[in-house]
């Protein structure tokens, strides 16, 4: 593809390559991406990808499958979608029917009402657990149905070593990969909805029998970013899984889909992000942070031996 000039998208280390070739006469080339090996990031295993490219940018460990947590729920609201029930439907709170496997404490009050909608909203904007219980408990089916869905969704997909065993992402069962989170991420972005919801500041629910109201915010803080531009977001933790993050944001104006997965404290996946979108634009891959790295290392080892192949460029960027 031939280079037209467009200075502002020109990462500063690109421009001495620029240069040259514009005033030897030739034109430049596919911009290369800067070294894999300078990005350093706190998450045990990574993708990044350009919306909708087949080839990642980057993989860390891509290929691992880990627990991912409520990164769960992107999967949940493409099959409430999928499904075609009314987004206005009022539905009621329903109790678990199974023990919850981790945490599962709500606000919702048993019995009261709300919209799907709202359900889907304060799931994808908060991680609230009930809220994607009931969306499954309420699908034709109930759970086990719902739960089927999600894994022939992922299928198709070709995701092809994932595995989804409940709706929230409280159980450690529910394993996927970075590799396999990329195409879901990809493949959300397509739900105008999810990606209002996902990434919206903050909402206020109305329930009804009884009427009360519940405010909820975003549980990623990039959101609320303007120079982030993010289109795509939802955090995930669960001790077993560490903290996750999915998103896509705007980078140099290119929409770019990103996954962390297992990493040390809430701040530590978007530290991960601002490091992809740094070695993006400048090359600089960052550094992290004494104890992140040590989680980072510990939670790595685990991996070796297993033949699966740490970090990598995969792609030239055009």
């Amino acid at each position: 593809m031939l280079y037209r000039p467009h200075f502002r998208r020109i990462p500063l280390f690109m421009l001495p390559f620029f240069a040259m070739a514009l005033l030897s006469g030739r034109p430049a080339l596919a911009q290369p991406l800067p070294d894999p090996d300078q990005l350093r990031l706190a998450s045990a295993t990574a993708a990044v990808a350009r919306l909708g490219d087949a080839e990642p940018l980057f993989q860390k460990h891509a290929a691992q499958p880990v627990p991912i947590a409520s990164v769960t729920k992107v999967m949940t609201a493409m099959v409430v979608l999928d499904s075609g029930a009314g987004l206005d439907e009022w539905v009621e709170i329903l109790e678990r029917d199974t023990p919850a496997p981790a945490n599962a404490w709500s606000r919702l009050r048993i019995g009261s009402e709300a919209r799907r909608r709202d359900l889907l909203h304060i799931s994808l904007m908060s991680s609230e657990n009930l809220a994607s219980h009931v969306l499954a408990r309420h699908y034709p089916g109930g759970t086990p149905a719902f739960v089927k869905a999600m894994n022939d969704k992922a299928e198709a997909l070709g995701m092809h070593q994932t595995r989804f065993v409940d709706a929230t992402g409280l159980s450690s069962a529910n394993v996927s990969t970075a590799a396999d989170l990329l195409k879901m991420v990809q493949a959300a972005h397509d739900y105008p909805l999810i990606r209002e919801l996902s990434t919206s500041g903050g909402f206020h629910v109305t329930f009804r029998n009884p009427r009360y109201t519940l405010g909820y915010g975003n549980t990623n803080r990039l959101v609320h970013a303007d120079s982030w531009g993010v289109s795509l977001s939802k955090t995930g933790y669960l001790t077993e899984a560490g903290r996750c993050l999915v998103m896509v944001a705007d980078i140099d104006g290119e929409p770019t889909a990103m996954v962390f997965l297992d990493s040390l404290g809430t701040r530590t996946p978007l530290g991960d992000a601002g490091r992809v979108r740094r070695w993006l634009t400048t090359g600089d891959g960052g550094s992290v942070a004494g104890a992140a790295l040590a989680y980072e290392q510990e939670r790595t080892a685990r991996f070796n031996g297993t033949g699966v192949g740490g970090v990598r460029q995969v792609a030239e960027r055009e």
